[in-house]
């Protein structure tokens, strides 16, 4: 099965493994399509089963979270396109269109809950306009892809925090399904990034490393600034937060790291094409 291909593709890190190829945009498209047929079901004939007291620990991050997971990604697919056209890779903005409906999907099922609930969906966040921002000061595909890196590597450690925080089993099970989505996301936004930087000379991809390591701990104190009190209800002090974001932003500057993949050749930008085994 597909999506079982690609999990097991993303679980080869020890020494001796091969090298593995960036997936094509074309592969990515019928992964998120696959995945989309697979879901976990989520009990909601159960009820939520929250205290009063485990939402008022959670309430408000949950609905941030839920608001910055319903982009409709028009500038992304605008950067998308403009990006498929330099690169020649016509199923780049459907790989970026299935990646979009994901997560959207995920603001749907959270904003199912609210709604359940009796929360009120929030209608605008600081964190959200921040983060859009800084996405929006330069529109190209580089400025795009990574501040979603790096708020999807915190999002595991969010989106853990809320499973830990309640015995509700709805919200763990949605919970359980958006981190088993955002392992691939991560790993498809890496690849578009290794597929920028494969040409880049190596001072520039020294600095290019060095302003993320930057931008990552501004977004890191942001997020802990904004969710502390939910991150702590799932057992997330500030020390293990800190520790645990920048273990997950590590793994994710090594899928972007374009020395860990097969290329064709060592000057062209075009990867080699990886082959999904039945």
């Amino acid at each position: 099965m597909l999506v079982e291909w690609i999990r097991k593709r993303f679980d080869k890190t020890g020494p001796d493994a091969d090298l593995p190829a960036v997936l094509t945009s074309a592969g990515w498209q019928a992964y998120f399509h696959a995945n989309a047929q697979i879901l976990r079901e989520i009990p909601w004939a159960h009820g939520l089963g929250i205290t009063p007291a485990e939402l008022a620990e959670i309430v408000d991050s949950l609905r941030a979270w839920q608001f910055g997971e319903t982009s409709d990604g028009a500038h992304l697919l605008k950067a998308a396109g403009k990006y498929a056209e330099q690169i020649g890779d016509p199923d780049l903005v459907g790989a970026v269109e299935a990646f979009i409906a994901e997560e959207q999907r995920h603001g749907a099922t959270l904003g199912q809950y609210l709604d359940r609930a009796g929360v009120p969906r929030k209608q605008a966040d600081w964190g959200d306009t921040l983060f859009r921002a800084c996405r929006y000061w330069l529109p190209n595909m580089e400025t795009w892809t990574t501040p979603v890196i790096m708020v999807e590597t915190h999002a595991l450690i969010f989106y853990n925090a809320m499973r830990l925080a309640t015995d509700c089993p709805v919200l763990r099970q949605i919970c359980t399904q958006i981190l088993a989505d955002e392992i691939p996301h991560i790993r498809f936004q890496c690849e578009r990034l290794a597929h920028i930087l494969h040409d880049r000379p190596r001072w520039l991809y020294t600095l290019t490393i060095l302003l993320h390591r930057i931008f990552f701990t501004g977004i890191t104190l942001a997020i802990w600034l904004g969710h502390r009190r939910a991150l702590k209800a799932g057992g997330y002090g500030f020390g293990c937060f800190w520790r645990t974001a920048w273990m997950k932003m590590h793994w994710a500057w090594r899928l972007m790291a374009p020395a860990g993949y097969q290329w064709q050749d060592e000057t062209a930008l075009t990867p080699a094409a990886a082959t999904i085994e039945a």
